[in-house]
């Protein structure tokens, strides 16, 4: 029997993992993971909201870990495994952010909507699981917190 990583082609499957200072770009991700047969590619934006907890929030600043890449991928190849996709991309910004910055952006493509959703939502529970990212905000009152998970 051909392990099931090998047949999906996982590599090929998995379009990009990143993590970058510079901004994210939906539409640079959403045509990562195109393909022909996609009939289904659900976007995931995380953005960066103007509160946490009741509390007013000004900014944010990810800071990760030397192994977040490598960490990043292995997600990346898990759902790949786990789910009958044809195409994941995915991006993680670090340093600082505003208010309304995307944070996060993934991209899952399927050729049904309901695999698309299923994987997409894994792949980004997963990442805030795992992935050595850490939030540091910076609230109204002068206060700030450090957050782990993405």
């Amino acid at each position: 029997m051909v392990p099931r990583w090998l047949y999906l082609g996982i590599v090929t499957v998995i379009r990009m993992t990143e993590l970058r200072a510079e901004p994210l770009s939906v539409d640079e991700i959403q045509a990562a993971a195109a393909d022909p047969a996609a009939g289904a590619v659900v976007v995931f934006i995380g953005a960066v909201r103007d509160h946490d907890h009741g509390r007013a929030v000004t900014a944010l600043s990810y800071s990760a870990h030397p192994s977040a890449a490598a960490e990043l991928y292995r997600v990346a190849e898990k759902v790949a495994a786990s789910y009958s996709i044809v195409s994941l991309a995915v991006a993680h910004r670090t340093g600082d952010l505003r208010i309304g910055d995307f944070a996060v952006v993934a991209a899952v493509g399927a050729a049904h909507r309901d695999v698309a959703f299923q994987a997409c939502h894994a792949l980004i529970d997963d990442l805030k699981a795992t992935v050595p990212i850490w939030k540091h905000q910076f609230f109204v009152d002068g206060t700030t917190e450090w957050v782990d998970g993405a």
